[in-house]
């Protein structure tokens, strides 16, 4: 199969490299020098080090020849989107001037000001007829590239593009599964990342595995009812997109967005966490986002709206974690 990824950061990357074992794979990156750099040793040496890039891999800068890398033979051919949810209506722009065949994107989170899921903003910008999907789950970029198991769910109304999917990735310790309930997975992946951030900030105060534990359960419950609000179904949060991704992106020491809470309970600044992150912590850019949306629809989210207080309004995490435990339970949903 033909497959081109757009984006060469951590997670596009991480999948080419088991992709490129056994399909004719491009991945693309603006970044001209270091794809050049990374082509010539054989290692994303600015966003996955350490990982070598297998010989079969085509690495390039080269957007035009990349899009028709998969446009030529569409019956056969899969267009990954491996930008952050911010890049992703500038990547599907500049996508519009190409007969793409499909595309299936790996962000998570909900776009700034819009409010908009990954899919809401493709259909804007590349219309609803377009064969599209969400490829989510539980998934640390490095233990991808080390060839370490996992499991993964592709979300899309088309069967004909989550069978491809499948068919292309399913393989080399990778699990896929299929799902049509793309809100539900859209909205487990995006509201976790802000959940890890609570929890970062819980452990980094040291206030227990028990506090751990209540954080990821009550996460889950906040998750759930903002999902099913938006026409997800209950049982897509008890899966790889919900529960599993959760508790891989709150507990493992992996996750950025936890490490911006670690950060937060060290009462360092936002800025400079991200700073020393190096890579996006969508739960941050999409943090303020949920609140408004669950607002608006009328979900209690208690749990979000104390961490969007704690980025963006100085409230400190003592007084963010006081706020949780003085809440009335009664005056809660399970």
């Amino acid at each position: 199969m033909k497959i081109t990824i757009l984006g060469a950061g951590a997670w596009g990357t991480a999948l080419a490299i088991p992709l490129a074992r056994k399909h004719d794979v491009i991945l693309w990156g603006r970044n001209a020098e270091a794809m050049q750099q990374a082509s010539q040793q054989r290692e994303n040496q600015l966003y996955l080090p350490g990982f070598p890039l297998p010989a079969e891999l085509t690495v390039s800068a080269d957007f035009e020849a990349a899009v028709r890398h998969v446009c030529a033979d569409p019956g056969d051919s899969l267009l990954i989107a491996a930008s952050s949810v911010s890049g992703l209506r500038d990547l599907a722009g500049h996508l519009k001037a190409y007969p793409i065949p499909n595309l299936v994107w790996l962000c998570k989170g909900l776009e700034e000001g819009t409010r908009l899921l990954p899919h809401q903003i493709v259909q804007q910008v590349l219309g609803a007829e377009l064969p599209a999907g969400a490829l989510s789950g539980p998934s640390f970029a490095q233990e991808v590239a080390r060839g370490l198991p996992c499991a993964l769910t592709i979300a899309g109304a088309d069967a004909t593009l989550c069978e491809r999917v499948v068919a292309a990735v399913h393989g080399n310790n990778i699990r896929i599964y299929s799902s049509d309930d793309l809100v539900g997975v859209e909205i487990g992946g995006a509201v976790k990342n802000i959940l890890a951030i609570a929890t970062g900030v819980a452990d980094g105060l040291q206030l227990g595995l028990n506090a751990r534990a209540a954080l990821i359960t009550r996460g889950l419950a906040e998750i759930t009812r903002l999902g099913v609000a938006l026409g997800g179904r209950p049982e897509t949060f008890m899966g790889l997109s919900g529960v599993g991704d959760l508790i891989l992106t709150c507990t493992g020491d992996l996750s950025r967005n936890r490490r911006v809470g670690l950060g937060l309970a060290k009462n360092k600044k936002l800025d400079d966490i991200v700073a020393e992150l190096g890579h996006v912590a969508e739960g941050v850019r999409c943090a303020k986002a949920v609140r408004e949306l669950a607002q608006e629809k009328g979900i209690d989210m208690p749990i979000t709206d104390a961490v969007a207080a704690a980025l963006f309004e100085g409230v400190t995490v003592q007084e963010m974690v006081s706020r949780l435990l003085s809440r009335d339970p009664r005056e809660e949903t399970v």
